[in-house]
């Protein structure tokens, strides 16, 4: 998989998601259909943007028993995206079910890459000491995580930028880290505590990039992307 950014569909229904591509001229780009989108479309929304060619990133985050999300991820891989992903807190044979659910048809030669969620972005250290009661430092138990997630067929990872160095170190220059919150410097940090520039990910270590509110809230949706993608591309700030 090339390194790529995946825009953050973020909102409520298919129409308004079609609005702000073709108003911006974002027709094609990679996105990522989270569940807020999903839920209200369904499969419909993903047929439409592989219509207009758009990559697409499932961002459903599936953690239950393992026999339902294998299940789940039969369904999920006659959709034909390019990537969806589990919690890595599932566990191995969640994992390894979720695998096998994907690539239970491959006849038609696509495959759809697994990616575990090591730690969701918006848990810091406090969060995770004082409520989750795990002990130590992040970045541990994300490694901990991933290696596990590998160890069972996931592809890769989602993780902080801050975590992608430590991830590749561990799990191999191949084990794809795909990072969410990424910010343009001059945009709000919102809910997100791990958070990074596209130019600070570029040489942290990741290969995949997801970014939301930094273009879908500028007032030039279309020149905040293109900003991203010079810095993720070149190191270019403009």
């Amino acid at each position: 998989m090339h390194k790529s950014i995946y825009l953050a569909l973020d909102f409520p229904n298919w129409a308004d998601s079609k609005q702000f591509l073709e108003s911006n001229n974002l027709q094609g780009i990679p996105v990522k259909v989270g569940m807020e989108l999903f839920y209200h479309e369904g499969p419909y929304v993903i047929e439409k943007l592989k219509e207009n060619n758009h990559p697409i990133f499932l961002d459903l985050k599936l953690h239950d028993i393992p026999t339902t999300v294998m299940k789940a991820m039969k369904n999920i891989a006659k959709l034909e995206v390019d990537m969806v992903n589990v919690h890595a807190l599932g566990g191995s044979e969640m994992i390894k079910s979720a695998k096998e659910g994907l690539d239970s048809d491959c006849s038609n030669g696509h495959q759809t890459k697994l990616i575990a969620v090591s730690l969701l972005t918006s848990i810091d250290k406090q969060m995770m000491n004082n409520e989750l009661l795990l002990p130590g430092e992040l970045d541990k138990y994300a490694v901990h995580f991933a290696s596990n997630a590998k160890q069972n067929g996931a592809d890769g990872v989602v993780c902080s930028v801050h975590e992608a160095t430590q991830m590749k170190a561990t799990c191999g220059s191949s084990f794809l880290t795909v990072t969410p919150g990424i910010r343009l410097k001059q945009a709000s940090s919102d809910d997100q505590k791990r958070i990074a520039t596209p130019d600070f990910a570029r040489e942290n270590g990741s290969d995949v990039l997801v970014i939301g509110r930094s273009v879908t809230k500028a007032a030039d949706p279309y020149q905040a992307y293109k900003q991203v993608m010079k810095e993720w591309q070149h190191g270019i700030k403009i």
